[in-house]
């Protein structure tokens, strides 16, 4: 088995306006990466949309109704202060939790032995009922619902390494006992959520906080006495991963100095213990990295690292 990536083409049509850093060239950045030869082994896949039962385990009808009331014919409208939609907009979200749903169960099946999927706009901030931080739909977190309701899981974690708090997949997941939620991000920190003191209706989420201006000495610390542990003492039978890469030290949004090593050695890690835990199932998936250039190094580090757990 090869590690499978799936991409999301649909992604270029989701226009944000001028200067916005959740932008088109963001994508490109990452397919031209995945381009080289060092990935041609992998599997490929496009991605197709979700169907509106697949997002409903993760967002309510009546928000579903909103988001799309909302799709401009032309031009772009604005969410909130961060958030747009474009005409192409709608069909690049279903698509990325399509995705991220096929992921999961080309490794389930057997197909592939892990996959990331490239997509955009990305999904972590979404909450059940609200669009915010440049997101629309919660890819990873219906895609651990999925695995769980759909595929018969009975535990699967999701570690989401991006430099801002995913509010939105702890919101989707705050009661659902069956899904470890763990959150690595600076604080503070846009959203301004994400304390330690936040453990989910079952004691299902951890989340650890990083402080501005840290960079890997204090990321590999943390992972090892708190994230690693968390893992493995949850024993969850499939790895959903929201790899954002805009802790990387060029990074405009944040102040967290990580560099491409970092994120190899987190992933290493990651599959280290889905390894050791559930047979190396691993599905990560997009999420933020606004500086195109570590952007484009730091998402060919991360894939290598899932391609070198074939077999």
């Amino acid at each position: 088995m090869t590690t499978l990536i799936i991409e999301n083409a649909h992604g270029l049509d989701h226009d944000t306006p001028p200067g916005h850093p959740e932008q088109v060239a963001r994508l490109k950045a990452v397919s031209e990466a995945l381009s080289a030869p060092a990935f041609d082994t992998a599997r490929r896949a496009a991605a197709g949309p979700a169907l509106r039962a697949d997002i409903t385990q993760g967002h309510s009808e009546g928000y579903l109704d909103q988001i799309e009331d909302a799709i401009p014919a032309s031009d772009r409208v604005a969410l909130d202060a961060d958030t747009y939609v474009s005409p192409g907009s709608w069909d690049a979200a279903l698509r990325g939790v399509g995705g991220c749903i096929a992921a999961v169960d080309a490794v389930l099946d057997g197909h592939a032995k892990n996959a990331f999927v490239a997509t955009r706009p990305p999904g972590h901030h979404a909450e059940r009922d609200r669009a915010m931080g440049f997101c629309l739909l919660g890819n990873v977190a219906i895609a651990a619902k999925h695995a769980l309701d759909r595929r018969g899981l009975s535990r699967v974690a999701v570690v989401d390494f991006d430099v801002h708090h995913g509010n939105g997949t702890q919101d989707i997941l705050w009661d659902e006992p069956r899904a470890l939620f763990v959150s690595s991000h600076q604080m503070p920190l846009y959203p301004g959520t994400g304390g330690p003191g936040e453990r989910g209706a079952t004691r299902n989420i951890r989340n650890v906080p990083l402080s501005p201006g840290s960079g890997g000495t204090e990321m590999r610390a943390v992972y090892e006495a708190q994230v690693f542990p968390f893992l493995r003492a949850f024993e969850p039978e499939m790895v959903l991963v929201s790899a954002g890469f805009d802790a990387h030290r060029d990074d405009p949004l944040a102040n967290l100095n990580w560099t491409e090593e970092d994120f190899a050695w987190v992933t290493r890690g990651l599959c280290d213990l889905a390894d050791e835990l559930c047979g190396g199932r691993v599905v990560s998936t997009l999420e933020g990295g606004y500086d195109l250039s570590s952007l484009a190094a730091s998402v060919a580090v991360h894939v290598t690292e899932l391609m070198e757990r074939h077999g």
